[in-house]
């Protein structure tokens, strides 16, 4: 039997007990399964999360998944029912789970600088190494897993006061240039974005590493400070607030030391989200980030949330998810992170998410047997 972090229990349950399971179509995943599978088998095989569920166990639910006709979410849900266990996540602290949603912005940007065009995304700079067990210093805490090569060793790198202050500036590592400073720092948050640029080009950044320095959310602190009310808390009233205190804003962002560092990857297909942390492209609306200390990529959730209703139709929120991205904010066993797609509709709806959910994991029944 596995041995389960301390921080979750694993909770037997039945199909019939996933409210909304019968009706829910989740057709629009099998694309991303056949990825995954392509992904595991071509590339590399995901690594393992704590829970100790791998690449194996998935690989041959997904092999079957390859075997439904595009489009049929009946013949999709009864291979599930046949092939794996459900689970409810249960927190051993006695919390309930938690979801937030994310997308994929689009951002107007320029090629080079100008009076407009002044706040850049960076690409990964070459000082910046990965930290693990065999070459981080005393000093620096295990949760940083990037650091500098500086000129007197490996130390910690600088954050986002210090690289909106220049310390990058010079060294040609800009991809393009955003007309704002705050629509740059929630690409950060979001971890990808469309780039459109003055000719009609449409470039995708997405994510390819961090300066290290934990993700303090401003939201909380803008909370803690009495400066919006705990109700009204959303992206957008974030968003209003930086608009209305200009003064403020560097002071407000530099709060979150953590800095984003992004590559160019193809466009492809704009119909299809942004490719993140598990390798395929993202599925709006069906795809979650997970924390992945926890959890393995590419396998199904199923996540309910009856107070979430701000997304698809008003109904609460039933839906067949697969693990596909990650972030800083995601920490925990029964915490997500919605992508809702790409552009302005998504951001708004993204934006409020913020709400208890409960979340099952679908185990194929071979590895299922090892949890009891």
């Amino acid at each position: 039997m596995n041995d389960l972090p301390q921080s979750l229990r694993l909770e037997p349950v039945t199909f019939e007990q996933l409210p909304g399971w019968r009706a829910d179509n989740a057709s629009a995943l099998l694309p991303a399964m056949a990825d995954c599978l392509h992904h595991i088998r071509t590339v590399k095989p995901y690594r393992t999360g704590q829970l100790g569920l791998t690449a194996d166990d998935l690989a041959p639910l997904l092999e079957k998944a390859a075997g439904v006709a595009k489009g049929d979410g009946a013949a999709l849900r009864n291979l599930l029912e046949q092939e794996c266990r459900p689970f409810l996540i249960r927190r051993t602290d006695g919390g309930a789970g938690f979801v937030t949603a994310f997308y994929e912005p689009d951002i107007e940007v320029s090629d080079h600088r100008d009076a407009y065009y002044r706040f850049p995304f960076y690409r990964r700079p070459d000082d910046l190494i990965d930290l693990d067990d065999s070459n981080r210093p005393e000093g620096i805490d295990a949760s940083y897993v990037f650091g500098r090569n500086g000129p007197e060793g490996v130390d910690h790198y600088p954050d986002r006061r210090a690289i909106d202050q220049g310390y990058l500036e010079g060294r040609g590592l800009e991809i393009a240039w955003a007309k704002s400073k705050v629509d740059v720092f929630y690409v950060h948050v979001q971890g990808a974005a469309r780039l459109r640029y003055a000719d009609g080009r449409v470039g995708r950044i997405t994510y390819a590493a961090k300066a290290g320095h934990p993700f303090s959310g401003i939201g909380k602190l803008l909370l803690d400070r009495g400066e919006i009310p705990s109700a009204a808390m959303s992206m957008q009233a974030i968003r209003a607030w930086l608009a209305a205190h200009p003064d403020d804003v560097d002071e407000v962002l530099w709060h979150n030391r953590s800095y984003i560092f992004f590559r160019e990857v193809d466009a492809g297909d704009l119909s299809r989200g942004p490719v993140a942390a598990a390798k395929v492209p993202l599925v709006a609306g069906r795809s979650l980030a997970v924390d992945r200390l926890i959890h393995t990529f590419g396998f199904p959730f199923f996540i309910h949330s009856e107070s979430l209703t701000r997304l698809y139709g008003g109904k609460p929120f039933a839906r067949l998810m697969l693990a596909l991205d990650t972030g800083s904010a995601i920490v925990g066993p029964a915490r997500g992170d919605i992508f809702t797609g790409s552009g302005d509709e998504a951001g708004d709806a993204a934006g409020a998410v913020r709400n208890d959910a409960d979340f099952y994991i679908l185990i194929p029944k071979q590895a299922a047997a090892r949890f009891g």
